[in-house]
């Protein structure tokens, strides 16, 4: 079964109001075990031939979109196999290929919900077992014989259904019981026992986990095909199951939740929280409350990838207005957050957190007061233009977020400390003259902010 490599690039913020482009995508394996080249369950075709450069016949899907779907519903083991290897293949696409027979969603009707099963059935049993529920230690009465918390199962169950008096009472009950209950062994409770019948052992885990993540990693690569956006962006169900694997991203398999997260991320631009609340289907309550949250959590990840990317999706989320009765009310915790990436060495941490601050800082007023007066928010930015950043797009949007800044009359007692920083770099950085002298001609020109700019330059 094809599997991903486990590096995952963080992508640079998009930040604009137009649609936003798509995530880079890693070079995909190719190992010999890793996809099947035939699309038989039977034919073997040449190791020359695996890898994600082979190319799929166009009619493949039309020929067999049935056949994909009941393979992914049959829960069989070669089936499921299949099924997944031949649409990881389908999906499948190098970053800078122009395939023009991909194949959307569209075209193979119940592909989606298949696949968003394969994941529920690993979510299904997703729960580590050293958070399952363990049976209590009793303790009372254990020196009994019968007390209804002790051992009166071995007591009652075992061939002498009283113990022998000369064995004698108190913790020698005790040690008998416990000899007793080495020796034999309680069948009335074996299918309580984890790996019991109705219970998969290591192995079966591991491969519906495998199916799981391989699922995840199909559903992504669908979400960069653009014939796929409106299908996905409005699918219920798709978006309750990344929603739910991003929020328990501490116990769930990390690829699963990249995968997930990643998806959120390409559908974001068209992506309406409202659809929790909406009358279609609901497999997974969720709500909007809940999915803000759950981002905000990956916000607060230490994990590179899982940070940028959340910080990329507030940003993208914000642009449609529907959204910001959600987002807004966590607007603190994110301004402190994105605020505390802008600080952070990598480049690309830098440019999730400008793209967001960007969009949020167009937004109202509320947002743009409340990020001024958040502290070294202005500081951050400031050096992020006079480092630079490696990204020149990057640097024009910080100096855009100062630009709305210094537009609120409110900030402008902020803002004067910096006016000779401002003014550096008006004579220092041609690109960016024209932003600086706006800035200063809002921080300065105003008639009723004469004495205020007095005590800025003079420092009364």
């Amino acid at each position: 079964m094809q599997k991903r490599e486990q590096g995952k690039q963080g992508g640079a913020s998009s930040g604009s109001a137009t649609p936003a482009p798509k995530r880079g995508r890693p070079f995909g394996s190719t190992s010999s075990n890793a996809a099947a080249a035939s699309f038989s369950a039977d034919a073997v075709a040449p190791s020359t031939l695996l890898g994600p450069s082979l190319q799929v016949h166009s009619s493949f899907a039309d020929q067999n979109n049935k056949r994909i779907v009941l393979a992914l519903q049959s829960g069989l083991k070669s089936e499921l196999t299949w099924a997944l290897n031949t649409l990881t293949l389908l999906s499948f696409k190098e970053k800078d290929e122009v395939r023009k027979d991909a194949t959307p969603l569209a075209k193979i009707p119940g592909l989606l919900d298949a696949l968003l099963q394969v994941i529920d059935d690993w979510r299904d049993i997703a729960l580590p077992r050293e958070l399952v529920r363990t049976p209590r230690v009793r303790l009372l009465g254990a020196n009994s014989v019968v007390t209804g918390f002790g051992n009166e199962y071995e007591a009652l169950n075992s061939i002498n259904a009283v113990p022998n008096p000369s064995i004698g009472s108190g913790s020698s009950v005790t040690e008998f019981s416990g000899q007793k209950s080495t020796t034999r062994t309680r069948p009335s409770q074996w299918w309580l026992a984890e790996d019991g019948l109705f219970n998969l052992d290591d192995e079966g885990r591991v491969e519906k986990q495998q199916c799981a993540v391989a699922a995840s990693n199909i559903v992504r690569n669908f979400s960069f095909m653009p014939e796929n956006e409106v299908i996905m962006a409005q699918h219920r169900h798709l978006l309750e199951t990344v929603f739910q694997c991003i929020e328990d991203h501490i116990t769930e398999d990390e690829e699963l939740v990249t995968n997930a997260l990643e998806t959120v991320v390409n559908l974001a631009p068209l992506l309406d929280l409202r659809i929790f609340s909406s009358p279609k289907p609901s497999f997974i309550k969720i709500t909007e409350k809940r999915a803000v949250q759950a981002i905000m959590g990956m916000l607060g990840s230490s994990v590179r990838a899982w940070h940028c990317a959340a910080a990329e999706l507030l940003g993208r989320l914000i642009i449609n207005p529907d959204n910001e009765p959600f987002i807004l009310p966590f607007g603190p915790q994110i301004y402190k957050r994105l605020v505390d990436l802008l600080s952070f060495p990598a480049v690309d941490a830098q440019a999730a957190a400008v793209g967001a601050l960007y969009n949020l800082a167009e937004v109202n007023m509320d947002c743009r007061l409340k990020l001024a007066s958040e502290r070294w928010a202005v500081d951050r930015l400031m050096k992020l233009i006079k480092t630079p950043h490696p990204i020149p797009e990057v640097c024009r949007k910080a100096a855009i977020i100062l630009e709305n800044l210094v537009s609120e009359p409110q900030n402008r007692a902020l803002l004067l400390p910096y006016e000779n920083a401002f003014a550096e770099i008006l004579f220092s950085e041609g690109r960016y003259s024209d932003t600086f002298a706006r800035i200063l001609y809002e921080l300065t020109s105003r008639p009723s902010n004469k004495v205020a700019t007095a005590r800025g330059v003079w420092g009364m």
